[in-house]
């Protein structure tokens, strides 16, 4: 038995579930490349608590292990990302601690993607171990670029 159209109906049908499959690649492909305000924090209250060292915070980019939450449970909070200092904070601190040159860590995380590219432009990091953490399942290592004002923070288990 012929039915007339069903040729057509069927090839919309099956144009149709191409582009549906495509479509999932193309999105997750899209997000891979391109960040947009979503992709991180900006809000700078969690980092003060974590951080009261360093002051009231001007700007910051940050993302934690429990965004995009992935399914896998964990007691572990790491938080990771750039904040921007007040001005004079910085030499505040450096005066205070001794610092040495150091490479900050890169962003190994699946979490850490959206970071990638991010942060001051030709960055001269210098750390103090005085103002890292690493006590009873917290760590915290933190790096700064004196010509930005701005801090590179990693931290496991900040707030406890």
């Amino acid at each position: 038995m012929y039915v007339a159209g069903a040729g057509s109906t069927r090839r919309k049908l099956l144009g149709i579930g191409a582009g549906l499959a495509v479509l999932p690649a193309w999105w997750a492909l899209r997000r891979a490349t391109t960040h947009d305000e979503g992709d991180w924090h900006t809000d700078t209250t969690p980092l003060e608590r974590a951080f009261p060292l360093l002051g009231p915070l001007t700007d910051a980019q940050w993302v934690s292990s429990r965004d995009n939450d992935r399914g896998v449970p964990s007691s572990e909070l790491v938080i990771s990302g750039f904040a921007r200092l007040r001005p004079g904070k910085l030499a505040e601190l450096t005066a205070a601690h001794a610092f040495f040159s150091e490479e900050a860590d890169g962003f190994s995380s699946w979490f850490e993607k959206p970071l990638q590219g991010e942060g001051p432009e030709n960055p001269q990091w210098v750390r103090s171990h005085e103002l890292d953490r690493a006590d009873s399942g917290h760590l915290t290592k933190l790096w700064f670029d004196r010509r930005s004002d701005t801090v590179r923070f990693w931290a496991l288990n900040p707030y406890g």
